[in-house]
Formats: structure tokens, C-alpha cells, sequence
């Protein structure tokens, strides 16, 4: 009889291992996306570098902005958010290893009963009894379909997806931070540039006042140099108060309140680095959301599994044992010693449909996550393209500023002179001054574009994390 036992008890636990070749989960595979044409690149060389591959250090040198990209690094508080969730997932991650083992708890007891006297057993046992009971019970499911594989695997994605999530943050706040920082570098350049127009806009009322007393131009000429002046006051005051707000946005990405923010200057700044995209596959591998996408795609691929999983036999070993009297005295006596072991296989089989509505809508999700990664992948090709034309546009239009502003230099230098010899209209005067103004304007507006398209062509081949 003892040997029949033995070999019931040998079959519960090697019937598990049996199964484990009877997995429903599946394993992973990337789904075929075509990468070739993600981005156009017939501006720079294509080869397999790419800047996203150097560090944030050797892109941006001006020593100021390292050290204010260090602080952000340290002090943003969406990074810090970001990190918190990194630690959560790994806090799932090792539950999910965990999946394999046992349960195991522990009990201690007392328990009083006392029947009535007109029950069953009342009349044979009328005084009150107590039973003391310490037991511990361990609980192990067989993984025979992969359900706790691809809860492991799920888990594992959750974390990198997690990870990813830090990582792109890392790489938006970095280009934020010196995005900003350029930006404050060409409202810096314009103020000196409006101030130099509003003291020679000054020099020059005093001038047509002079012209007019000795009667060379009306009051209508003084009238127009005035509101000149007026103009640039306006201009100068709306740059001042630009300036201050980006500061304090500047401030928020450092996660400090507001304060001045000491800088270099404009004309200091170029970025060394040769651009180059790499081929466009490299934006799988570089990108953080679509590394992250990608890990979304995988946990929701895992979890369909675990649906699957959960519509098919579960086999749980239980084992329970410890002491059990009714004499305190004999509690911890060998004899009160007991033990219970059993083997069960459970198939649902009516549950309300919920299995079924898990499974229908874990598919639904995974092909949600499907479409969110390709979805993802072309928004980054979109990016890089878009932040490739913007360079090349602005490099362009840097050229045709520079001529521009000479040729209104040379424009507002010949009216002044023509007018000084009576030889032009004092409109011709105040048109070329406000356009040489403006063509200087946009200048900087220009060379502020080109760093941003550098910035951003950085970010958006997922450059500034590594």
C-alpha cells in the first residue's frame, strides 16, 4: 500500500516536468518594419555613425551649459519622477522572478468550541473544547503552459520599457536645456543690438532737430525719428521681458525657482561635431521612445500569453503539517504532529466569461501596442527629416542674411549721406534704418535657427542619453 503511494506521489511530482515541453506561450519576435526610407538624407553623408552615438559632452562644449545640463541631470524633477517609476517596475520585475517558487506561510492557532447541547454532538460532548495548532502550508503551482514564464517576461519588459522611458526623458531634457540656453544667447545678442539702434536713433533725433532749425527737413522728418525711437524702446523692452521669462523656464528645467542665468555669447558657439543620421535602422536601437514602444509591444505580446495560459489546466502541489492538541501540555509533543499533502489539477470551465474577455482583450491591447511602435518609429523618421531640412534651411538663410544686411548697411549709410547733401527724402532715410534694424534682427534669428536645428537633429536620432 506504501509503495502504491510512493508511486502516486512520484507521478504528481514528475508530471509537471513532463508538461513543460506543452507551453502555450509563445516566444517574441520583432515584427518586420521597414526602416530603409524612414528618412530623407540627401543633404548629409549616410553611413552607419551616427551623432546620436556621441556624448552630450563633445556636442555641446561651451563649458556654462555643461554644467548647467549636469545640474538638470541631477535636479529635474520629471527626471527624478522618471527614476521613481524605474524603481517601481523593478519592484514588479523581481515578483516576477519570484513566480517559480513556492508559497509559504505560517499559522498559530487556538481555537474554543463548545456545542449545544441539542446538536449532534452536544449530547456526547457537552463541555467546551480547545485546540491548539501550529502549521505551516507551502503552496506550488507547475508552470506547465508558460503562464509564469510570461509573467517573468512581461515583468522584464515593464522594466526596460521603464528604463527606456528615463532614458528619453534624459534625452529631451538635455536638448531642452540647451535649446533654451541658445535661445537666451540670441535674445542677449538682439538687446545689444537694439540698444546700439536706440542710442544712434537718439544721436540721430538730435541731428534732424538740427537739420530742421536750419531748415533742411520739417517737423514731420523730427516726428518720424521720434517715433523711430519709440519703436526700438518698444523692442527693447519686449526682448527685456522675453529674456526674464526664459530664464525662469531655463530655471524650472534646473528644478531651482527663478534667478538670472549667467551665460557665454552667441558668436562663441559652434558645434564641432560632423552631422551625420547613420542609416535609419540605427533609430531602433538609439531612439529611447522606440525602444520603449518596443517594450510595450513585448509586454503586451507576454501578457496575451499569460491569458492564453490561463485557459488551460492549473497543477498545484499543497503540503501542509506543524502540531495539533487539545492539551496545551502536549502541544509541542511528538505525537501531535500531523501533515497533509495533496496534488491537484484545476480546469475552469464556467467563470463568467472572464477568462475568455482576458484573452480578447489582451489581443486587442498587443495590437493596440502594434500600432503605437510603427506609429512611433515613423514620427521619429518624420523628426529626424523635419530637423535635417531645418539645418539646411537655415544654413542657407544665414548666407542670404549676411548679404541682406550689408546691402541695408550700405543702403541706410548712402541715404544718410544723400540726405546730409539734399540729394534724398527723409523716408528713404527712416525706411533703409528700420530695415537694416530688422535684417540684423533676423540674422540672429537665423544663427539661433541653425543651433536649434542641430539640437534637434541630436534629439531626434536619439542622441544625449548614453
Amino acid at each position: 500500500m506504501k509503495k502504491h503511494n510512493h508511486i502516486k506521489l512520484l507521478v504528481v511530482l514528475v508530471l509537471p516536468l513532463i508538461l513543460q515541453s506543452c507551453f502555450v506561450a509563445k516566444n517574441y519576435e520583432r515584427p518586420d518594419l521597414q526602416t530603409e526610407n524612414l528618412y530623407r538624407t540627401d543633404q548629409l553623408p549616410q553611413d552607419s555613425l551616427s551623432i546620436a552615438e556621441v556624448s552630450w559632452k563633445e556636442i555641446f562644449t561651451d563649458a556654462q551649459l555643461q554644467g548647467y545640463i549636469e545640474k538638470a541631470l541631477t535636479n529635474n524633477l520629471d527626471i527624478r519622477m522618471a527614476m521613481q517609476s524605474v524603481v517601481s517596475a523593478e519592484a514588479y520585475l523581481k515578483q516576477g522572478k519570484a513566480g517559480y517558487f513556492p508559497t509559504l506561510s505560517a499559522t498559530a492557532s487556538v481555537t474554543r468550541t463548545k456545542n449545544s447541547e441539542n446538536s449532534q454532538f452536544g449530547s456526547i460532548f457537552s463541555e467546551a473544547i480547545e485546540q491548539y495548532q501550529l502549521s505551516g502550508n507551502l503552496s506550488w503551482e507547475a508552470d506547465i503552459w508558460g503562464k509564469i514564464r510570461s509573467n517573468k517576461r512581461a515583468a522584464g519588459a515593464s522594466y526596460l520599457q521603464s528604463v527606456a522611458a528615463h532614458q528619453a526623458v534624459k534625452t529631451q531634457l538635455i536638448a531642452s536645456i540647451a535649446d533654451t540656453y541658445y535661445q537666451l544667447l540670441a535674445l542677449d545678442r538682439q538687446k545689444r543690438v537694439a540698444e546700439e539702434t536706440l542710442n544712434a536713433r537718439k544721436s540721430s533725433l538730435e541731428t534732424t532737430a538740427a537739420l530742421k532749425d536750419a531748415g533742411q527737413v520739417t517737423e514731420v522728418a523730427v516726428k518720424q525719428t521720434e517715433a523711430q525711437v519709440h519703436t526700438t524702446e518698444i523692442i527693447l523692452i519686449d526682448l527685456e521681458n522675453n529674456i526674464k521669462l526664459l530664464e525662469n523656464s531655463f530655471c524650472i528645467l534646473l528644478g531651482e525657482p527663478p534667478h538670472e542665468v549667467e551665460r557665454s555669447q552667441l558668436s562663441q558657439q559652434e558645434i564641432e561635431t560632423e552631422l551625420r543620421t547613420g542609416v535609419p535602422a540605427s533609430l531602433l536601437a538609439n531612439r529611447p521612445d522606440v525602444i520603449q514602444s518596443e517594450y510595450a509591444l513585448v509586454n503586451a505580446f507576454e501578457l496575451t500569453n499569460v491569458a492564453k495560459s490561463s485557459m488551460y489546466p492549473s497543477l498545484t502541489l499543497t503540503a501542509t503539517g506543524g502540531l495539533q492538541s487539545l492539551e496545551l501540555d502536549n502541544w509541542f509533543d511528538a505525537s501531535s504532529l500531523f501533515s497533509t499533502l495533496v496534488g491537484s489539477l484545476t480546469q475552469p470551465l464556467f467563470n463568467q466569461r472572464q477568462l475568455r474577455t482576458q484573452l480578447e482583450v489582451s489581443k486587442a491591447q498587443q495590437e493596440q501596442a502594434l500600432l503605437s511602435y510603427k506609429k512611433v518609429l515613423l514620427t521619429a523618421g518624420q523628426e529626424v527629416s523635419n530637423a535635417l531640412y531645418s539645418y539646411n534651411a537655415e544654413t542657407k538663410k544665414l548666407s542670404a542674411r549676411e548679404k541682406e544686411l550689408e546691402s541695408y548697411a550700405l543702403a541706410e549709410d548712402y541715404s544718410e549721406e544723400l540726405l546730409n547733401n539734399g540729394l534724398a527724402n527723409y523716408l528713404e532715410v527712416l525706411t533703409a534704418r528700420q530695415n537694416a534694424l530688422n535684417s540684423e534682427l533676423n540674422l540672429i534669428n537665423s544663427q539661433y535657427g541653425q543651433l536649434s536645428a542641430t539640437v534637434e537633429l541630436y534629439r531626434a536620432l536619439g542622441g544625449g542619453w548614453q
